[in-house]
């Protein structure tokens, strides 16, 4: 475990792989931290030098005062690429993630060298969504964040593999109601207003667009939006809900392996 210094707190981050492969970031999604990807490790750090990192207001994390951006969030991430002293990676983010990834490839297009967005959109929701759970979870604290993982796990799985799961749907959810219930309504806030459906012709990198058929948050429309606007983008869509990439596993990781080694 190890920590980077930020202007104003610290950022905790996991480097993992071969010391000379090519550098693959991971971004987590709203209300979970690094260990969101535990299980595509094993496989990833066979081709790259993976970095996964806390998004602020997660995990171990600087918590600062909130609202967020989203542009905040991806200086955040160039801050920790100078601060070890990486020029340029492919970046793979989910939801939240996916955002990040997003605002990093139209605006520091140089620093990216493949882009997955896996489970996102351009726009995620609007503020008759994102406002009612900020103020609930600033009013109710931790219990808020413990109804809130209550409610959410059926928004992130299928009932079927939820049911079927709990040893993979547990840990996952555990890291929501663990969640600072500042960083998250901080986070929301980030998510509420960032808006990439005019700017999706910026992005040149090669991109891949990951897509849950069951996912009631950010739709396979949603995927369809964004690959009909990035110039030569992939869509792949896979029987999952919102975490695709817990409920898909391993094909998952092939899939994503498939375009970043292509």
């Amino acid at each position: 475990m190890s920590a980077v210094r930020l202007a104003d707190g610290e950022q905790h981050y996991l480097l993992e792989g071969p010391a000379g492969a090519p550098v693959l970031v991971l971004s987590n999604s709203l209300g979970t931290d690094l260990h969101m990807w535990d299980a595509q490790i094993a496989a990833f750090t066979q081709h790259f030098r993976v970095l996964r990192y806390d998004t602020r207001g997660h995990g171990q994390s600087l918590v600062t005062q909130g609202p967020y951006s989203i542009e905040q969030l991806g200086r955040d991430v160039l801050a920790l690429l100078d601060a070890l002293d990486i020029a340029k990676a492919s970046f793979c983010g989910l939801s939240m993630g996916g955002l990040i990834g997003q605002w990093l490839a139209i605006n520091a297009a140089q620093r990216i060298e493949r882009l997955v967005l896996c489970n996102t959109a351009a726009r995620i929701g609007d503020e008759s969504v994102w406002n009612p759970r900020i103020d609930t979870v600033l009013a109710g604290g931790t219990q808020a964040m413990r109804d809130l993982r209550d409610a959410s796990i059926l928004r992130w799985f299928t009932a079927g593999f939820a049911e079927a799961e709990p040893a993979k749907v547990e840990p996952i959810v555990g890291m929501l109601a663990q969640t600072s219930p500042q960083g998250y309504a901080a986070n929301c806030a980030a998510v509420r207003d960032a808006d990439f459906r005019e700017r999706l012709g910026a992005i040149r990198a090669p991109t891949l667009i990951v897509c849950g058929s069951g996912d009631p948050v950010t739709t396979p429309e949603h995927g369809r939006f964004m690959q009909q606007r990035i110039v030569g983008a992939e869509l792949v869509e896979f029987h999952a809900a919102h975490l695709s990439n817990v409920q898909a596993g391993d094909a998952f990781a092939r899939r994503v392996l498939d375009f970043l080694t292509a």
